[in-house]
């Protein structure tokens, strides 16, 4: 296979022309992984390293495993996306350049004086989207602790620490604590954001707010995603209204990662 060949072997780049950018690339079987990044690296001369998936995402913190095989032993970058800029290392944390889009349009339905919930908020982006988008108060867990220290770096980075305040731990043992408080809460991690709906309600302001909520599946996706949070939320004594539906990214053929946004009203006093 020729160089037109690689340019169909799709990958993602992470990081800018000003301060460099790590290519992360899976390599189908029977290619040369050397080959395939050189090419890369011949077609972006801002390219310092190239990274090859080597595995899935596993572990607690939806790390991917990757391997250096072309280019520099420092895979640390700076990523802009509209208007801000995330430091991070994708061999350490979980980071998707493909969701810019995704962040900007869910910053886009914030209202100015919200106080959100970023449940799960790796180095930082959709929190800092939304701070740098309206006036908003954001609070993001992260349990990660190389993401949590890069969201805090990354809020400084963009001068919005008056506005986006980073705890790291664990979302099940941190949130308790913040019950009550907020007008909108944000559950980005598809595989697993399901098992923590009962803490973002519980998150909400006594009369209710907005959850975004994020799923994974084949084409039935929207439907369990929704059947499952309004269930959820009515065993709780609450009233979950879909308002919102989206598909954010695509993992494989038939298989989606989707967005849900609720909005959320107890169903009687409390």
């Amino acid at each position: 296979m020729g160089n037109r060949g690689f340019r169909r072997i799709p990958y993602d780049l992470i990081g800018s022309r000003e301060t460099g950018a790590v290519a992360v690339v899976e390599v189908p079987e029977g290619l040369s992984p050397l080959e395939v990044a050189r090419d890369i690296m011949r077609r972006h001369s801002h390219v310092k390293s190239v990274l090859q998936k080597v595995g899935a995402r596993e572990g607690e913190f939806r790390v991917r495993p990757l391997r250096l095989i072309a280019g520099s032993e420092d895979t640390e970058v700076i990523h802009k996306e509209y208007g801000y800029r995330l430091k991070l290392d994708p061999r350490y944390v979980y980071f998707s350049p493909r969701e810019a889009t995704e962040r900007r349009l869910l910053a886009k339905q914030v209202r100015d004086g919200e106080l959100i919930l970023v449940m799960f908020a790796g180095v930082g982006p959709y929190a800092i989207a939304m701070a740098k988008a309206k006036e908003v108060e954001v609070l993001g867990i992260e349990l990660n602790p190389i993401a949590a220290r890069y969201f805090q770096e990354n809020v400084l980075l963009n001068k919005i620490g008056h506005k986006v305040f980073p705890i790291e731990g664990d979302v099940a043992f941190v949130t308790p604590a913040l019950y009550g408080l907020f007008d909108r809460v944000v559950m980005p991690l598809p595989k697993g954001a399901y098992l923590f709906i009962p803490y973002a309600i519980r998150a909400l302001k006594r009369n209710g707010g907005i959850i975004h909520f994020y799923y994974w599946g084949g084409d039935d996706a929207f439907r369990r995603a929704e059947d499952m949070f309004k269930a959820e939320a009515m065993r709780m004594g609450w009233e979950a209204t879909s308002i919102g539906f989206r598909v954010v990214s695509s993992y494989s053929p038939r298989i989606y990662k989707i967005r849900v946004d609720f909005l959320i009203k107890p169903t009687d006093i409390k």
